[in-house]
C-alpha cells in the first residue's frame, strides 16, 4: 500500500485514509478530551506528516502502528505548544492555583508533565487538562458536567493525587 500511495495512486491514498482514519481520529479525540476543537486539524496534520514521511517507512512496524505513532507525536506537540504556563499539580494545594500559571515551562519540564498526564486514567487526564490548560474553575466544570462543585473538587483532588504519585515515581 505504501508504494501505491507514494506512486500517487488516488485510490490507494483513499484506501490508506479509510483504513486508518477512525483509529487516528479516536486516538486524538481521546487524548484531547474535553478540549476537542483541534481534533480535525490534528488528524489532518497526522495524515500530511504520514504522506511526507511515507518514503522513509521501512515496514519494521505495522503501518497502523506507524501512523498512530505519528498521531501521538502530533498530540504531544499540540500539548507542548499549549502548555505555555507553569503546570505543577504536585504543589497546587500548598501554593495555590495562581502559582501553577505563574511562569512558562521549560521544554523539558513540559515534556515531563505531558508524559505524566498520559499515564493517568483518561478521566483524570481530561480533568487536569480542563482545569489547568483551559483554566476552567470547579464551578464551570461542575456546570458543564452536571455535577456539584464539591464533587468536581473531590475528583480534581483525586486527579492531582494520581498525578503526584506518578510524578514522584518517575521523577523522585
Amino acid at each position: 500500500m505504501a508504494r501505491a500511495v507514494l506512486a500517487r495512486d488516488r485510490k490507494a491514498a483513499a484506501r490508506f485514509v479509510e483504513m486508518f482514519a477512525d483509529d487516528v481520529y479516536s486516538l486524538i479525540w481521546n487524548r484531547l478530551t474535553p478540549r476537542v476543537t483541534a481534533v480535525d486539524d490534528l488528524v489532518q496534520e497526522t495524515f500530511l506528516a504520514a504522506w511526507t514521511a511515507l518514503a522513509r517507512y521501512t515496514g519494521e512496524a505495522p503501518l497502523r502502528q506507524w501512523i498512530l505513532s505519528i498521531a501521538r507525536h502530533k498530540v504531544h506537540d499540540h500539548y507542548r505548544r499549549a502548555f505555555q504556563w507553569n503546570f505543577d499539580p504536585v504543589d497546587d494545594e500548598a501554593s495555590g492555583a495562581e502559582s501553577i500559571e505563574s511562569a512558562l515551562l521549560e521544554t523539558e519540564q513540559s515534556e515531563r508533565v505531558l508524559a505524566t498526564i498520559e499515564r493517568l486514567k483518561p478521566e483524570y487526564a481530561a480533568l487536569l487538562r480542563w482545569r489547568y490548560w483551559d483554566r476552567q474553575s470547579a464551578r464551570e466544570m461542575a456546570a458543564a458536567m452536571g455535577k456539584t462543585e464539591k464533587a468536581v473538587e473531590r475528583m480534581l483532588a483525586r486527579a492531582r493525587a494520581e498525578f503526584r504519585e506518578k510524578w514522584e515515581a518517575a521523577h523522585g
